[in-house]
């Protein structure tokens, strides 16, 4: 696999975790922040899903 087929980070340099461990940049939480570059690439799929769900209880 190249790198360019890596599903990318939603990382948007905004690294700071509220209380509830979770980024206020990219709302992932600390876990799956740290555990980014060993996941399979379906896991970081479920991830971003995870992180537009958050997103979208952010924005209600």
């Amino acid at each position: 696999m190249k790198v360019a087929d890596k599903v990318r980070s939603p990382c948007v340099n905004v690294c700071a975790l509220d209380e509830n461990d979770m980024c206020i940049g990219c709302q992932r939480t600390g876990d799956e922040i740290l555990r980014w570059t060993t996941m399979s690439n379906d896991e970081r799929r479920e991830v971003l899903l995870k992180v537009a769900e958050r997103e979208r209880q952010v924005a209600l």
